[in-house]
Formats: structure tokens, C-alpha cells, sequence
């Protein structure tokens, strides 16, 4: 039975907000894979070029700082419009030679190139276990946002600290924790899809994108702390 549903416009039908979900949920792992290319690309070209590498530590993490949160800014003011896309490709590609420091750094390594596969297709198997839990799990999740939230609040400013501090247990304990974090916002924000509490396919992908961002970049610092090996 085809039951309606109440909305601002009046009613449709449940079957129309499945498909409306299933759509949502279509277009953001369509665009979260097209988001891929441009952040390899910004890998390459930072890692061949240098610029990242070039920066002191202390500018690169303003620079990162200031066009993230600059980015993300954009991305929320052209969710709705034509520019949403470039933007959140844009951003990507800005990510990507964030990235390349540590890239470039574990492609020193005698087995950098294993490390980069294996940290890729680690954070692909938790990508897939978190969207594979999101079908399952029946039970509505969004109050995991709140503390997720303060989780990652908590944890970016403990990173920031530990720029000051550079403890290498802080450092590997708060890796450990991103993956755990990220890997469960992840599964939230998929789930928020799936249920038709997030209907814009470009705010979803740019939720699943962070995640999966730093997952990988966790991984592959913690691989390269414990799993590197120089010529």
C-alpha cells in the first residue's frame, strides 16, 4: 500500500520519498568517486612539485586551516546552486595537496608505495563495512551526531596541541582515535541519507568525503610510524 506522507507542500506518497532517498543517496557516491580524481590530482601535483612540503610546518597548518573552513563556508553557500559541484571538486583537489606532505613523506619510504595500497584499500574495506551497516542497522542513529561532533571538536584541537607539544605517543593515540571517529560518522552520515534526514547530495558527500579523508591520512601515518622501512 502506497501510504502519504505528510510534507511543507502537502502529501506524497512513501514510494515517492524512497525514490527521493534512493536518488540522494545515488548522486553522493557518484559524486563522492568523481571527488577521488581531482584529490589524487592535487596529490601529484604536490608531491612533484613541493609546495607543500615548501611550507613550514606552522604555515602549512594555517593554510590548511584557513582554506578547509574556507571551502566548507562555499560549499554551504553553493550547496543549492550550479556551482555546488565545481566547489566541492575544488575543494578536493585543495585536499589533495594538503596531503601530499605525507604522501611524499611515506613515498620516501623503500616500501612507501605498498604503504599508500595498503592504507587505500584499508579505509576502502571501513567505507564499505560503514555503508554495508547503514542498510542493516534499523534504528535511527542522529543522536550519534552530537557526540561524534564533540568527539572530532575535541580531537582537532587536541591535534592542534600536540603541533606544540610533538609527543609521539599523543600522535599516534589521537590517529587511533580519528579512524574511530570518522570511521563512525562514516556510517552516520550515510544513514542520515538513507533515511531521508539529509536530501543534499553535495552536504552529504562533503560529510563522507571528511571522513574518508581522514581515515586514509590516519592509516597512512600510522603505517608509516610502524610499518616503514628506509633504503
Amino acid at each position: 500500500m502506497n501510504q502519504s506522507l505528510p510534507t511543507a507542500t502537502g502529501y506524497v506518497g512513501s514510494g515517492a520519498l524512497t525514490e527521493q532517498r534512493n536518488r540522494v543517496l545515488r548522486n553522493t557516491y557518484w559524486l563522492l568517486a568523481l571527488s577521488m580524481v581531482p584529490t589524487v590530482l592535487g596529490a601529484w601535483i604536490g608531491v612533484t612539485t613541493g609546495i607543500a612540503a615548501a611550507m613550514s610546518p606552522g604555515i602549512g597548518l594555517m593554510v590548511f586551516l584557513g582554506g578547509a573552513f574556507g571551502f566548507m563556508f562555499a560549499i554551504e553557500k553553493t550547496k543549492n546552486s550550479a556551482a555546488g559541484v565545481p566547489v566541492l571538486l575544488a575543494f578536493t583537489f585543495f585536499m589533495g595537496l594538503m596531503l601530499s606532505r605525507l604522501v611524499g613523506a611515506v613515498l620516501g619510504m623503500s616500501n612507501g608505495a605498498s604503504l599508500i595500497m595498503t592504507a587505500f584499500a584499508g579505509t576502502g574495506a571501513i567505507f564499505l563495512g560503514m555503508a554495508s551497516l547503514s542498510s542493516i542497522i534499523k534504528r535511527d542513529l542522529s543522536s550519534m551526531g552530537k557526540w561524534l561532533f564533540i568527539g572530532a571538536i575535541m580531537l582537532l584541537v587536541a591535534m592542534i596541541a600536540n603541533f606544540f607539544i610533538q609527543s609521539s605517543a599523543l600522535m599516534i593515540t589521537l590517529m587511533v582515535m580519528a579512524i574511530g571517529i570518522f570511521s563512525a560518522f562514516i556510517l552516520h552520515d550515510l544513514k542520515r541519507v538513507k533515511d531521508g534526514l539529509e536530501t543534499n547530495y553535495i552536504t552529504a558527500t562533503l560529510g563522507v568525503y571528511l571522513s574518508i579523508y581522514n581515515v586514509f591520512q590516519s592509516l597512512l601515518a600510522l603505517l608509516g610510524i610502524f610499518g616503514g622501512s628506509s633504503d
